[in-house]
């Protein structure tokens, strides 16, 4: 039954399962961050250096709001892996049912609130005043697409813990051409500015949600639900909160750290933010590979602990981990050699002194791409295991990491801090996950040696 209508991740080789299932996942998070990348070159190259600043000091405050929508779903999807991975298929539905309950109350309260906090959000973080106007024309348009961001995540999230990684890359791959095409013609034909870009890539991902649901309804019979099964229910409305509410405080958490750094970097000027911003970029270009190995721990995880299978979780996460230490040095070595050739994508040559910024920003991330990949593994696996809380405070890790370095390093000695934020971070989070996997790992065992 579960070869017939989704991927089951409880039997087979644990690595050749977990690449296999990486590939397509790390092919949609690259489509993702497509989206903002392609919004990054086209305002970098048609509206200049300031829009390009006044687009990348959003950046922290769109992690901090849309990460914790991604996070939630991500939490909604681990009670649907386990219950598949245990072939309780009406559970299943059921707890399908009520995280589309959940995610449409969160998207209808979270856009309101930030919609009206918006500009102030964007003083408090200190902003330069010649960018504001424009990141608000930005990020306003990026949050009205709340829901949006809700519906793709959720859908593609049920999608995934069912096995399929792969059809929701080939809705990105379509919505990523359209949102190239919008991007253009917002900006060039209808003179939109930096609002242009932010309406496409809504527009764009609104396009793919929309795809998967009509996908979901036609490909998996084990979701068509029954009157009854759609019905709340407050067992497992909390069930879903204790997974989904602490998996998104993690992404805020960790962002909070970012818009403490990011506020540091705003008073170095319009140059100093141009060069984080777009180097965050690329850096999360090269990132995606360690996204997609976290989500695929957090269904592979999900699903071999509903089936009690507890020692193929380690297997997975010692896998998965040789998987990104290799990636780790490739990436570094590309971005050692190619990396201000990257650069230009984004910049005219002449823009020399944000060039070698934003070069040094990439190898001082690239160096720790190994501490990056047991961040995500770990952490991703511990939450498919259903210890959601450790999330928050893996987060916390992180966010004191980047606060210490925003607050006390950056105003004292410029821009080079900032390079080594996002790694220290890491490390922190390790030194707490490692320890705690174990600890979870342990607690496990008893549970099902008692039950």
């Amino acid at each position: 039954m579960k070869n017939q209508q989704g991927k089951d991740l409880t039997a087979g080789p644990s690595a050749k399962l977990i690449f296999g299932f990486a590939v397509p996942m790390l092919l949609g998070f690259l489509f993702q961050q497509f989206y903002n990348m392609v919004d990054t070159i086209v305002v970098g190259k048609c509206l200049g250096v300031e829009a390009l600043a006044a687009v990348g000091s959003t950046g922290a405050i769109n992690f901090m709001i849309n990460g914790f929508c991604i996070g939630v779903c991500s939490g909604f999807a681990i009670p649907v892996a386990q219950k598949f991975g245990a072939g309780d298929y009406k559970g299943l539905r059921k707890f399908a049912a009520n995280a589309g309950f959940l995610s449409a109350v969160f998207a209808a309260v979270m856009t309101v609130a930030v919609g009206f906090l918006c500009m102030d959000i964007l003083r408090w973080m200190g902003t330069p005043k010649d960018i504001i106007q424009g990141a608000y024309d930005y990020i306003f348009v990026i949050f009205m697409g709340i829901p949006v961001t809700y519906l793709y995540n959720l859908l593609s999230g049920i999608i995934r813990s069912l096995g399929d990684s792969r059809t929701p890359v080939y809705f990105l791959l379509l919505s990523s051409v359209m949102n190239i095409g919008l991007d253009f013609f917002t900006i060039l034909c209808l003179g939109m500015g930096v609002g242009g870009p932010a309406a496409a890539t809504v527009v764009s991902q609104g396009v793919s949600a929309l795809l998967c649901l009509i996908y979901m309804v036609r490909r998996y019979p084990i979701l068509r639900m029954t009157k009854e099964e759609r019905k709340p229910d407050a067992a497992m409305l909390k069930v879903l909160c204790s997974m989904g509410i602490p998996m998104g405080l993690q992404y805020s958490i960790t962002a909070i750290g970012s818009v403490i750094l990011q506020t540091a970097v705003n008073s170095l000027g319009a140059l100093a933010v141009a060069a984080v911003s777009t180097g965050s970029k690329i850096s999360m270009f090269f990132c995606c590979p360690f996204d997609a190995l976290g989500g695929t721990m957090a269904t592979f995880a999900g699903q071999n602990v509903g089936a009690g299978k507890l020692e193929r979780v380690r297997e997975g996460v010692w896998a998965a981990s040789l998987i990104g230490f290799t990636y780790s040095f490739v990436s570094l070595a590309i971005q050692y050699f190619c990396g201000k050739q990257i650069v230009l994508l984004f910049l005219d040559a002449g823009e020399t002194e944000v060039i070698g910024q934003i070069y040094q920003f990439l190898l001082g991330n690239a160096l720790f791409y190994c501490a990056l990949t047991l961040v995500n593994v770990v952490r991703f696996t511990i939450q498919g295991m259903g210890f959601g809380m450790f999330a928050i405070l893996a987060g916390v890790c992180e966010m004191a990491a980047r606060a210490v370095v925003g607050v006390f390093l950056v105003p004292r000695y410029g821009f080079l801090p900032a390079c080594f934020a996002s790694p220290l971070a890491w490390v922190c989070a390790d030194l707490f996950l490692l320890p705690a996997f174990f600890h979870c790992l342990k607690k496990l065992k008893k549970l099902l040696g008692s039950g």
